[in-house]
């Protein structure tokens, strides 16, 4: 072990005992987060319209604080956007993270107080290094470069001392300065708002650099890593990095793009650390490399809730907290944070994988599943699906969106799979049957409207020319970041416009 990996282990052995005080009482914490909360707010407006003086309880807070989405706080936001102060949180609020695409919102803009920053985003990132320290005390990411994708929004100004920007950009640029050492690009070719751009100055800047590490979203590191092969004209990253241990991802499932970073960097000792990361919070991190379950963190200043998917959208919903959730259910995620979002449906579906410890996998959105038919299509069902067919054909998959082909007449309803292969089948229809069989093991929904097609026919799977998925996202002004191709949507809108865009070329 080096000297610095020593003195990291030592500095943050106590912060392990803190982890392992929330993995035995997780409830105990979670109730301490939310009163934290409500008492530094308890001046603000939002305290003041709810009563937050007199809320001691979890029970009280449940009973007092309606659910809230976006379109709910909005009128808040833009106003603290503008510089107003002590409206959703005591704290002066000078960041805004960007999100977009997911909701009935074209852009969501979501306060990322310093207290976020410090007390979650950043902690996150130590609790990161302090998990995989741990269990690699030989890695030398602490001694070299770990190349972060920073995301394609660009820093700007929305107010006299209010700023706006991706979380990945708004992180970047308040990290502290030594951070740089550790890091490649430099701060400025990672805020540069042109992905293209950033790729070009990315290969100019970083192929001297030691890079060990790689830290982004899958799906657009990918982008990267074929652009900086052929810029290269090597074969894998190895022959540029040949110390390369470690891709922290997060953002979308992994499971899709696993065999294409095997084959991009073909090392039996390289690591693949999954977070979850949004604009709201930092939620989770999988603490033990063997386990694919993300441990949820549950000190970051904020509190959580879990609907049941059945009693999601319904005028009673049920709401659990750590203590009550149950294994295999598929939550809609609540969260109240330190930041100002108060009983805030972030858009999250989560399923816990295990219980003491509470850990997670991400199931998809709650507005991005297809159930025009009763079939119930979550993205989990999806890409556990197409997971199987692929292994069963020896395809891999770069990207795909699914839609619903809606009744005409007589004719029945079904679902329209828009696929990019990396490696494609050697026969379509095939792919297709085992696509379906393997829907219907994980889906009994599914199922039952395929039985003898009682109501869905066959799936339709189109395989589109490689580029395509980029290409639509270049028109959408979506390349990198944290934008995601979306999966599953509910009507036609996406796969028209990428079939019209097929037809173009």
């Amino acid at each position: 072990m080096s000297i610095i990996n020593s003195i990291f282990n030592l500095m943050f052995k106590s912060r392990l005992t803190e982890i392992d005080g929330f993995r035995k009482n997780p409830m105990a914490v979670q109730e301490r987060q939310l009163l934290q909360n409500v008492e530094s707010a308890q001046n603000t407006e939002f305290g003041q319209r709810y009563g937050f003086s007199s809320i001691k309880s979890v029970e009280a807070y449940q009973q007092r604080v309606p659910l809230h989405h976006y379109s709910d706080l909005r009128p808040d936001i833009e106003r603290m956007m503008q510089g107003e102060g002590n409206v959703l949180c005591s704290e002066d609020v000078k960041w805004f993270a960007k999100s977009s695409g997911t909701t009935s919102e074209k852009s969501k803009f979501i306060p990322v107080p310093q207290c976020s920053l410090d007390g979650c985003h950043y902690r996150g990132g130590k609790d990161v290094l302090t998990f995989y320290l741990n269990r690699y005390q030989d890695s030398n990411i602490l001694t070299n470069k770990g190349l972060t994708l920073g995301g394609s929004h660009q820093v700007a100004s929305i107010g006299a001392n209010t700023w706006c920007g991706d979380l990945s950009a708004i992180l970047i640029d308040n990290a502290p300065l030594i951070t740089e050492l550790v890091r490649t690009p430099s701060r400025e070719v990672a805020l540069i708002a042109d992905f293209e751009e950033k790729m070009r100055r990315i290969a100019e800047k970083t192929l001297s650099e030691n890079v060990v590490q790689f830290v982004g979203v899958p799906s657009w590191n990918l982008v990267l890593m074929r652009y900086l092969l052929r810029y290269t004209g090597k074969s894998n990253l190895l022959e540029i990095w040949p110390q390369l241990e470690l891709f922290i991802h997060g953002g979308v499932n992994f499971a899709p793009y696993r065999e294409q970073f095997h084959a991009i960097i073909p090392s039996p000792d390289m690591h693949y650390l999954e977070t979850y990361n949004a604009s709201e919070g930092f939620f989770g991190i999988q603490d033990d490399l063997s386990d694919s379950g993300m441990l949820l963190m549950l000190d970051y200043g904020i509190f959580y809730e879990f609907i049941p998917m059945p009693t999601f959208g319904t005028a009673n919903p049920t709401f659990c907290t750590v203590a009550d959730v149950q294994t295999g259910v598929s939550y809609a995620l609540v969260i109240t944070t330190n930041g100002g979002l108060w009983r805030y449906v972030i858009g999250d579906t989560v399923e816990f994988t295990s219980l003491f410890p509470h850990k997670i996998k991400i199931t998809g959105r709650t507005k991005h599943h297809i159930n025009v038919f009763g079939e119930e299509l979550v993205v989990d069902n999806a890409e556990n699906a197409l997971r199987v067919a692929c292994l069963a054909t020896g395809a891999s998959i770069r990207e795909y969106t699914v839609a619903p082909v809606f009744m005409r007449g007589d004719e029945k309803g079904g679902h329209e799979w828009l696929v990019e292969f990396e490696q494609p089948p050697t026969d379509l229809a095939t792919f297709t049957d085992l696509l379906d069989q393997a829907l219907c093991a994980v889906n009994s929904d599914y199922e039952a409207k395929r039985k003898n097609n009682t109501t869905l026919n066959m799936p339709v799977v189109r395989s589109l020319a490689p580029g395509t998925f980029y290409r639509w996202m270049t028109q959408r002004g979506k390349l990198g970041g944290q934008n995601k191709v979306p999966r599953l949507y509910n009507t036609r809108e996406y796969v028209e416009q990428l079939n019209q865009l097929g037809e173009d070329y």
